[in-house]
């Protein structure tokens, strides 16, 4: 079986992405997707996305984890998605799409730069030393003082398997406020590693770096593999509306692979 595919990236966060409109793609195994994701005998990518025809969208979101599974949403591979539907023709402005989460609507500002709107959070745990929310994928949020010295793999692994989310697991990010903006790494189940960034991880740092104040904010966050901005408007003590991740998505490269 012979797929053509698009490699794209947000910020590091890479992803192999098929146009299977048409449903040619739709036989696809989880072993299949394992192995196109994988960075040593595959394409490598941090997840595989398929582009669906959806009746009343623009079109469908079909997102996988590395390790072939089906996942929860994903913000920067929405972001990636919505720039290749673009690619491939659809260039209304405004584009509306739906994921596993529910339903989105993307813009994009030039070639590259992507307005996704996340789903609104009204539900935020709070810890002693954490936060554990919900922006279409479950994440725990960590606030550190040094980050980029951070074992990332090794802190973020004992708490994705420790006896609360060893089942169904969760994505572990670790926050550090700098002068203007956050600094986040995220360790993503599914993955199970550190990946250069992480859009749904992204959102909720920024969510939780928000003040006090009920008010629009507008949240510069640094990555590993490079910038993005969280805008959000805080409209009570932990709930939150109008959450947009904006950044860039790239197109790495498109090829042709067989697979058995």
């Amino acid at each position: 079986m012979t797929l053509h595919f698009y490699k794209y990236q947000g910020t590091g966060n890479d992803f192999v992405i098929m146009d299977n409109r048409d449903g040619r793609y739709d036989a696809l195994t989880n072993q299949q997707v394992h192995d196109l994701c994988h960075r040593r005998f595959g394409i490598g990518a941090d997840g595989l996305m398929l582009l669906n025809t959806q009746p009343g969208y623009d079109f469908g979101m079909k997102y996988y984890n590395a390790d072939g599974n089906e996942s929860s949403m994903c913000g920067n591979g929405g972001r990636c998605l919505t720039a290749f539907a673009r690619k491939m023709g659809l260039t209304q402005e405004k584009l509306r799409f739906l994921a596993v989460d529910g339903p989105h609507e993307a813009t994009m500002t030039g070639d590259s730069w992507v307005n996704l709107k996340m789903q609104d959070v009204d539900s935020v745990e709070h810890g002693p030393l954490y936060f554990y929310l919900n922006t279409g994928s479950p994440h725990f949020v960590k606030f550190v003082n040094d980050v980029q010295s951070l074992d990332v793999f090794t802190e973020g692994r004992q708490i994705r398997y420790n006896d609360r989310f060893a089942a169904e697991g969760t994505n572990v990010n670790f926050v550090q406020e700098q002068d203007k903006g956050i600094f986040v790494r995220t360790y993503e189940r599914g993955v199970e590693d550190e990946t250069y960034s992480c859009g749904t991880g992204v959102t909720a740092a920024a969510l939780t770096a928000a003040g006090p104040e009920t008010k629009e904010y507008r949240i510069p966050v640094q990555t590993l593999g490079g910038s993005l901005e969280v805008r959000f408007t805080k409209t009570g003590e932990r709930t939150f509306k109008d959450i947009w991740l904006c950044g860039p998505a790239t197109l790495v490269f498109e090829g042709d692979i067989t697979i058995s």
